[in-house]
């Protein structure tokens, strides 16, 4: 670990209206170990064309502010935008910011697959609280040789901050509601300003299958990351 008091640095960068994703990473990351710095990319709108702006205008700007932190890892914060054209757009993006931030990097929709494929389940069910279109998006890029989406569902939510506004009671409502009948061993519950990794336990017992969220996905990523930074130091 690089920083001083032993801390290995985090730096996140999100859209400019979320409100959900440094909060769970501040409450899930050790603060003895960890030490997170975030950066904002100008967003309102939750549409393909607002997030595909925010990427080349607004993310690397971002990226630059933080590389002033020396940081160890940079985390791109947004499972939509990362999703647009598949996991190798998400993996372009994330190696183009590490360029900028002078570090290794992390992205979301990347961190979800393998954590789906830590699971091992075959038949994934996606909720996001996304347009049909983002949903579609989502659904696609958790698809793999191993395992298929056997259902997707979005809330149609368009403005970002918006995104925060579900509470974990309401996201397990709209779970119920919409996967009844549904037979899948594994749950997807996508979007960093969706307060879906509180409702994680919830879900889990309500479904009995394991679920990952896009902010548990990213912060099982970064933990292993620097366990991976610390073993190569010893």
């Amino acid at each position: 670990m690089t920083d001083k008091v032993g801390k290995f640095r985090v730096a996140l960068i999100v859209p400019s209206s979320n409100t959900v994703m440094e909060n769970d990473f501040h409450a899930a990351l050790p603060k003895e170990q960890f030490s997170v710095h975030t950066d904002r990319m100008y967003l309102v709108e939750t549409t393909r064309e607002a997030e595909v702006k925010m990427i080349k205008e607004h993310a690397p700007a971002a990226a630059a502010d933080l590389r002033t932190v020396h940081p160890d890892l940079i985390v791109f914060g947004c499972t939509s935008a990362g999703s647009l054209f598949g996991l190798d757009y998400d993996a372009e993006i994330c190696s183009n910011l590490g360029r900028v931030a002078g570090c290794p990097s992390l992205g979301v929709i990347s961190s979800v697959a393998s954590a789906l494929d830590a699971t091992g389940a075959r038949r994934i069910a996606v909720l996001t609280p996304y347009n049909d279109d983002l949903t579609r998006a989502v659904a696609r890029a958790t698809v793999s040789s191993q395992r298929e989406v056997v259902a997707a569902y979005g809330m149609g939510i368009t403005d970002n901050v918006a995104l925060a506004d579900p509470t974990p009671r309401d996201i397990l409502k709209f779970a119920k509601a919409t996967l009844s009948g549904t037979k899948f061993d594994g749950l997807f519950v996508s979007c960093t300003n969706f307060r879906a990794y509180e409702a994680r336990e919830a879900l889990q017992s309500a479904f009995g299958v394991p679920v990952v969220t896009s902010n548990s996905a990213a912060i099982q990523a970064v933990l292993a990351r620097a366990e991976s930074n610390l073993g190569s130091h010893n």
